[in-house]
């Protein structure tokens, strides 16, 4: 069984410049540094790779924007998951940087993710966060907020498909998927007559 929350888009068969990290829980206790360490790495790489007919500025906004979201959603992961791997892919679709994260959580856990997702999917994402700082302020909580950011912020669009087989009726595997759109690289045409040649 499957449900699905956020962007509809299928997910790409396919990514350019893919890398692939598994965090294997049952060799080693996962900690907040190891969601740094990993956004950082994967923004300084995937900076790296996307510098070509990009400005400075657009590199440093992209690596933050990179290392914002993947730190976020493996927060997320490491926060709420049960026994099991937590499994990570990366990559590039076209104009866009993708971002996949899956790990199995509590189905008690799962049942409360998605009504949060149902009430923060909902609407303008702007307004939606507006709504919940506003909460938070008023003491009455602000779930969600990290996730808003991205989608109102940094345009993310988010995807949360969660599958259970029935078998296993402890914990849901939940798998998000983001895509967040590259800032458009020069031509080398367009380089070489800016600079009369």
């Amino acid at each position: 069984m499957q449900s699905l929350f956020g962007d509809s888009t299928p997910a790409p068969q396919s990514l350019n410049h893919s890398t692939r990290i598994t965090f294997r829980t049952e060799n080693f206790q996962l900690k907040w540094s190891h969601c740094n360490s990993t956004a950082d790495f994967l923004s300084a790489f995937y900076a790296g790779i996307l510098t070509a007919g990009r400005t400075l500025a657009q590199v440093a906004d992209l690596s933050h924007s990179i290392s914002y979201l993947v730190n976020e959603l493996v927060e997320n992961a490491v926060k709420f998951h049960t026994a099991g791997t937590v499994e990570i892919e990366a990559g590039l679709d076209g104009d866009e940087f993708v971002f996949r994260i899956g790990n199995h959580i509590a189905s008690k856990t799962a049942t409360r993710f998605q009504s949060l997702l149902g009430e923060i999917t909902e609407g303008d994402p702007g307004e939606m966060l507006i709504k919940r700082i506003e909460a938070n302020a008023a003491g009455a909580g602000g779930s969600g907020l990290g996730l808003l950011t991205l989608m109102s912020d940094y345009g993310a669009r988010l995807t949360w498909r969660f599958s259970s087989n029935g078998s296993s009726g402890d914990s849901v595997f939940i798998e998000t998927l983001a895509r967040l759109r590259l800032p458009q690289a020069s031509s080398p045409t367009s380089s070489k007559s800016r600079h009369g040649n």
